[in-house]
């Protein structure tokens, strides 16, 4: 399959980790030569990276090993603490992230939330687009007909949430297809739809330096009308788009109900990610949880392939989020590193 690249922004550079300033470390329990290994990998895979920049096309290196960077998804994680964010954030940096994610911010002011956000020590690493209507049953604006307006607004919005948060990343959702419309029959005209929103979204978040980012969400189990539900059909938009600070968000519960072939999909649409989500499938629990999916897999390759940006845990706890985070301790476990 022939895919589009293009020169891909820098991943957001993450707060030191609370191990550095408890024990003078950037990373907890390595000893010298692991540290030097891993300086050596990080070395090779900027050169690689900025060859890749150069020729117009991003490559990651087989070499590259950098541990995964993990945010907390708190529209979902944490509820135990309640509806507000502010708890949310605490909770999480408790647990050990450093990196939050969130849908929509917009219940809560900006600015005492990004005090919350600087207070938790963590960084917020992406939200969405408002949602629309609830009344109307929206999910998203940006590729229905007639909603052009309010998409727009809907976006100074979210620019104006990500500046004060200091947010790069913005998740520009599509939406669902109108009520009693086929799909078939107004698909062309939603993604022309997109495409003319998604080319000013772009200019919006070039002003501000920042990325703007297209999910497919299934339609098989989760959304049967949302728009955009496979990285095939945000690929050729992204074409089409044509605009270097838009990419693809990588939710691995959406691809996998959708397509399956995790590895092959993975390997061919990860120059254009600039974020991942997980979730267990089909009950979207916990990494660790029955399902479909072997993550211990999935999380080496994604090192194997050098993905620099974050990983968002977008699931449903089962139990206490603490308490199920046994999959993610595991993970550092294995790393050699200080449990979460």
């Amino acid at each position: 399959m022939n895919l589009w690249f293009f020169q891909a922004p820098a991943p957001p550079s993450p707060p030191p980790p609370r191990w550095a300033a408890e024990q003078g470390k950037g990373r907890p329990r390595l000893g010298s030569s692991v540290r030097e290994a891993g300086r050596k990998r990080r070395s090779g895979a900027r050169e690689a990276a900025d060859l890749g920049q150069r020729v117009g096309v991003l490559r990651y290196p087989s070499t590259a090993m950098a541990p995964l960077r993990f945010a907390a998804n708190l529209s979902w994680l944490f509820s135990e603490q309640g509806p507000a964010l502010s708890a949310r954030l605490e909770a999480a940096a408790r647990a050990g992230f450093r990196a939050a994610e969130v849908a929509w911010p917009y219940t809560e002011p900006a600015a005492p939330l990004a005090a919350a956000v600087r207070a938790a020590g963590l960084q917020l690493v992406l939200l969405n687009t408002p949602p629309g209507s609830a009344d109307l049953g929206e999910l998203g604006l940006g590729a229905v007909p007639g909603r052009q307006d309010a998409f727009r607004e809907g976006l100074e919005l979210a620019v104006a949430y990500a500046r004060e948060l200091g947010c790069p990343q913005v998740h520009l959702m599509a939406g669902r297809v109108p009520l009693g419309a086929e799909r078939a029959a107004v698909a062309k005209d939603m993604e022309a739809v997109f495409v003319e929103n998604l080319r000013h979204a772009a200019d919006v978040l070039a002003r501000e330096n920042l990325v703007g980012l297209l999910e497919p969400i299934n339609t098989r189990l989760t959304d049967p009308r949302y728009f955009l539900d496979t990285p095939e059909q945000a690929a050729a938009i992204l074409r089409r788009v044509d605009r270097p600070n838009l990419r693809l968000q990588l939710d691995v519960f959406h691809w996998q109900i959708m397509g399956g072939n995790l590895t092959a999909n993975i390997r061919t649409f990860l120059p254009l990610v600039g974020h991942v989500q997980v979730a267990q499938v089909p009950d979207r629990g916990e990494p660790d949880s029955p399902g479909e999916i072997n993550f211990s897999y999935l999380f080496q390759l994604l090192e194997e392939l050098g993905y620099a940006g974050y990983v968002g845990c977008e699931y449903r706890p089962r139990g206490d989020t603490h308490e199920g985070l046994g999959w993610l301790r595991a993970y550092w476990e294995s790393r050699g590193l200080a449990p979460v």
